[in-house]
Order: C-alpha cells, then sequence, then structure tokens
C-alpha cells in the first residue's frame, strides 16, 4: 500500500514555471503563493506593480520563489516582454493561469462601445494573446504544458447587466476547446475552470444586502464559495493529476448551474 504522499506527487508543480495574469488581486492573488506552495516558480503578472512585487516578497520571504513583471493582458508587445523577462529569471513557462478579468454591469442598452470593448478585450482577447505567447515558447524549446483559463458560470447560466461578462466567459470556454485541439500534438493542455460565486474584499459588502443573501439561497448549498476550495480544482488543471484532460470546462459553484429555473 502506497503512502498518501505517493498518491499525491503528481499534483506537485516541482520544476515548473507558473505565470499567474491578473495577479494583483482576487483569485490571481490567492493562485500564486498555492502555485510556489505546489512547488512552481511563481510570475506574478498584472499592471499594478507595487502589488504584484509585495506579493512576490512575501512568497519568497516564506522560502517560495517569486517575481513580478509588469503585464497589459490586452497589449501583446506588453505580454512579450513580459514572458521574456519570465523566462530570463527562471526559465521557459510551462504553466500559465489565464485569470486576468474585469466586469463592467450594466444593462446592454446602458453600455457604452468601450464597457463592451474593455470587457471583450481583458476577459477573451487577453486570454488568447497570452495563450498564445505561452504555446509558442513552449513549442519551440520542446517543452509541454499546461493553460488554465479562468471562466465562470456565467458561461453556462446568465444573469442580468452581464451581456459583455457573459459572452466573454462563454468565449473563454469555447476558446479553451478550440486551443486544446490544436495543441494536443505538442503536449500542451489547455483547460477552463468555471467558479461560481466567491467572497472577495470586492464584493463581500454586496453579499450582506438583501439582493445577495437572496442569490445566496438559490445556490442548492446556500452558501458562496472559500478561495481554497478551488485550490484542488486549480492544481488538478496545473499538474500532472490532469494529464488527461485537455478541453474540459471544470465548474466549482455548490451546484449553482443546477439551481432550478
Amino acid at each position: 500500500m502506497g503512502s498518501l504522499e505517493h498518491l499525491l506527487q503528481t499534483f506537485s508543480l516541482q520544476g515548473q514555471v507558473a505565470l499567474v495574469t491578473g495577479a494583483s488581486s482576487g483569485f490571481g492573488l490567492h493562485f500564486a503563493p498555492v502555485l510556489a506552495q505546489a512547488g512552481a516558480r511563481v510570475v506574478l503578472a498584472a499592471r499594478r506593480a507595487d502589488i504584484i512585487k509585495a506579493e512576490a516578497h512575501k512568497i519568497v520571504a516564506s522560502g517560495g520563489e517569486a517575481m513580478a513583471v509588469t503585464m497589459d493582458v490586452g497589449d501583446s508587445g506588453s505580454i512579450a516582454l513580459a514572458f521574456e523577462e519570465a523566462e530570463r529569471v527562471f526559465g521557459v513557462v510551462t504553466v500559465l493561469i489565464n485569470n486576468a478579468g474585469i466586469t463592467i454591469p450594466k444593462l446592454l442598452l446602458d453600455q457604452t462601445d468601450e464597457d463592451w470593448n474593455r470587457v471583450i478585450q481583458t476577459n477573451l482577447t487577453g486570454v488568447a494573446y497570452c495563450t498564445r505567447e505561452a504555446a509558442k515558447r513552449m513549442i519551440t524549446t520542446g517543452v509541454g504544458g499546461s493553460v488554465v483559463n479562468i471562466a465562470s458560470i456565467t458561461a453556462e447560466r446568465v444573469q442580468k447587466a452581464l451581456t459583455n461578462y457573459a459572452a466573454s466567459k462563454a468565449g473563454v470556454v469555447q476558446f479553451t476547446k478550440a486551443a486544446a485541439l490544436e495543441f494536443a500534438q505538442h503536449k500542451i493542455r489547455v483547460n477552463a475552470l468555471c467558479p461560481g460565486y466567491f467572497q472577495t474584499p470586492l464584493n463581500q459588502d454586496w453579499f450582506k444586502t438583501d439582493e445577495g443573501q437572496a442569490l445566496i439561497r438559490r445556490i442548492p448549498q446556500r452558501r458562496t464559495g472559500e478561495l481554497e476550495e478551488l485550490n484542488g480544482p486549480l492544481l488538478l488543471l496545473a499538474s500532472d493529476a490532469g494529464s488527461l484532460m485537455t478541453g474540459s470546462a471544470l465548474t466549482v459553484d455548490g451546484g449553482h448551474v443546477l439551481s432550478e429555473l
């Protein structure tokens, strides 16, 4: 009988270089130290350099390996420079977490062209640009790898005032499948994580409102997620534990998308 440690060995990211986009807040800020604890050298990428530098220092102080790079996911030139810097210090990025995302919640009739374009540019175009850059470098150096795209349950079910966001996230799921098909021959896996509602500093006050409480009652588990509950799904998709998974969209939502209509 093998040990639990042996069983969990495939979840290790030892020897991997993991880059997280949108690492200055929310999921990304949570994911970076988790990947470091799993053994990866972690590259925190975002536009807000001060926050990611501070977080990288924290990871290093805890015994991990981390660095910060500034990146605008809507700008392919900025992406290339960030990957170049990461590669120079840590080596080729072999795990990419496409986490950068924004929401501008407005009814479609109230959205400006800029409201639509900014959400699509960050949430969908950014995922495509970063995946393309990472895959090019993996293929050139002959290493395989894993891409994890952070989508959302709004790729499957919708609510009002999120047309741009829902369209972007549904696009991410279908992009994930198409890219997975193209890159399978290069030993690059591409999967999506579809979180439901999680409480973060940005939304926790809203969840205390009547509207927020009503939403929670519609979730079959009657609660929102804790960020730690994404650790297992994230590491499954990022590591060799999910070596046969590609083109998958993994839902983590307390059964929210199953709720009765």
